[in-house]
C-alpha cells in the first residue's frame, strides 16, 4: 500500500491520500457523455442568476464571496466533483462555510447578470471566462474580484488546497501555482522516474518557433516523479489506439516540472523546464500544453483529463479548429449541431 502525505504550508489542511485502489479511481474513470441528466446537491443556492445580488447575499452572510460551478448536464467530471468531492463532508462544510456555490449551465441560453453587472446568456458568460472543461469554478471575493479560476476535475486535496488559498485571502499574496508548490514538500524524484514514450522527442530542446515555423504542431507533457496520475495516463489513456494516432500529428515532449534541464521554448525564450511551468503556471500532473506551428499556445489541459477529453482536443488542434473557433467550447458546440453524437 502506498500513502503520500500533504501538508498545506501555513493552512492547517494535513492530508493523507487514501489505499492505491481509492487513489486509482480519483484519476481513472469512464469520461463518456452520461446517459442521465445530472443534479446538483440540494445545498447549491436557487439563484435567480443575478451574480451580482447573489455576491452581496453572500457579504450579508458574512461569507467570503461566490462560487459561480460551470456545468454540463451529461459532464463525467462534473458527476466526479458531486460524488466525490462533494460527498466528503470536511469539504461541503468548507465549501457551504465560506462561499455560496451558483450553478451555470455552459451550454443554456438563459439570461445571467454578472457580478459586475454585465447582462449575457451562460453560454457567453462561460465563453468569456474560457471555461471550456467542466466542471468549472470561478471564485468571487467580496468585492466582486475574481480570487481563482479552476478548470476541470481535481482531487480532494488539490481541490480543498484551492478552497484554503481563496477562503484564506492567499491570493492577495502569492499565484495559486507558487502556493501549491510551497505546500506540498513531497520528496522530488528525478526524470529517470517519468514514464517515457516512443513518440516523445528527446533532448536538447530547440522549440524555438518563431524564426522558422514547423509543419506540425507541438504537444509539451509536463510531469513529475512519484506521480500516480502521470502513471495512469501513460498506461491507460496514452495506450488507445485513437490517441496515439493523432498524437503522431504532433512534435511531443516530455518535461519534469523540476528539473532545471535548459530549453529554448516556442516564443524563442531561453529557460529551464521548471523556470518555464512555473511562468505557464503549472501546478498539475500530467499537464498537457499544444502550441500551433508558430509557437503560440492553444490548449492546455492542466487537470484530470481522460480518453474523450483528449481525443476532442487533440482533434481541435490537428483539425485547427482555432482558426474558425478561438474558443474551445464554442468549437466542440458547432461539431456537436451538425454531429450530435460526437
Amino acid at each position: 500500500m502506498r500513502y503520500r502525505l500533504i501538508c498545506m504550508g501555513l493552512v492547517s489542511l494535513c492530508w493523507i491520500q487514501a489505499l492505491s485502489a481509492q487513489v486509482t479511481d480519483l484519476y481513472h474513470f469512464d469520461d463518456t457523455p452520461l446517459t442521465d441528466i445530472l443534479t446538483h446537491p440540494d445545498w447549491f443556492k436557487h439563484s435567480f442568476l443575478a451574480l451580482d445580488e447573489d455576491l452581496q447575499d453572500a457579504v450579508e452572510q458574512e461569507k467570503f464571496g461566490i462560487a459561480v460551478y460551470f456545468g454540463q448536464q451529461r459532464c463525467p467530471y462534473c458527476k466526479k466533483l458531486m460524488n466525490t468531492n462533494f460527498s466528503m463532508r470536511d469539504i461541503v462544510r468548507y465549501t457551504r462555510q465560506h462561499f455560496d456555490v451558483i450553478p451555470i449551465d455552459i451550454w443554456s441560453p438563459e439570461e445571467v447578470t454578472t457580478p459586475d453587472g454585465q447582462v449575457m446568456s451562460q453560454r457567453d458568460y462561460a465563453i468569456s471566462l474560457d471555461a471550456n472543461f467542466t466542471p468549472s469554478l470561478v471564485f468571487y471575493d467580496r468585492t466582486g474580484r475574481i480570487a481563482l479560476r479552476l478548470r476541470g476535475y481535481y482531487p480532494p486535496y488539490q481541490f480543498r488546497a484551492a478552497l484554503e488559498y481563496v477562503a484564506g485571502g492567499h491570493y492577495l499574496r502569492e499565484p495559486f501555482p507558487v502556493y501549491m508548490a510551497r505546500g506540498d514538500q513531497t520528496l522530488r524524484f528525478t526524470a529517470d522516474d517519468l514514464v517515457e514514450e516512443a513518440f516523445f522527442e528527446q533532448p536538447p530542446y530547440n522549440l524555438d518557433r518563431t524564426r522558422m515555423p514547423s509543419s506540425v504542431p507541438l504537444a509539451v507533457f509536463f510531469e513529475q516523479g512519484d506521480c500516480h496520475a502521470c502513471d495512469i495516463l501513460h498506461t491507460d489513456v496514452l495506450q488507445r489506439e485513437l490517441i496515439r494516432h493523432r498524437l503522431s500529428g504532433f512534435e511531443s515532449i516530455q518535461l519534469d516540472i523540476h528539473d532545471e534541464m535548459p530549453l529554448i521554448t516556442p516564443d524563442g525564450q531561453v529557460t529551464t523546464a521548471r523556470h518555464w511551468a512555473e511562468k505557464l503556471g503549472i501546478f498539475y500532473t500530467p499537464s498537457i500544453v499544444f502550441f500551433d506551428e508558430s509557437g503560440k499556445e492553444i490548449a492546455r489541459l492542466d487537470s484530470v483529463t481522460q480518453f474523450f477529453r483528449l481525443r476532442n482536443v487533440l482533434g481541435y488542434v490537428l483539425d485547427k479548429g482555432y482558426l474558425t473557433e478561438g474558443n474551445f467550447l464554442a468549437w466542440i458546440s458547432h461539431i456537436r449541431q451538425m454531429a450530435p453524437d460526437f
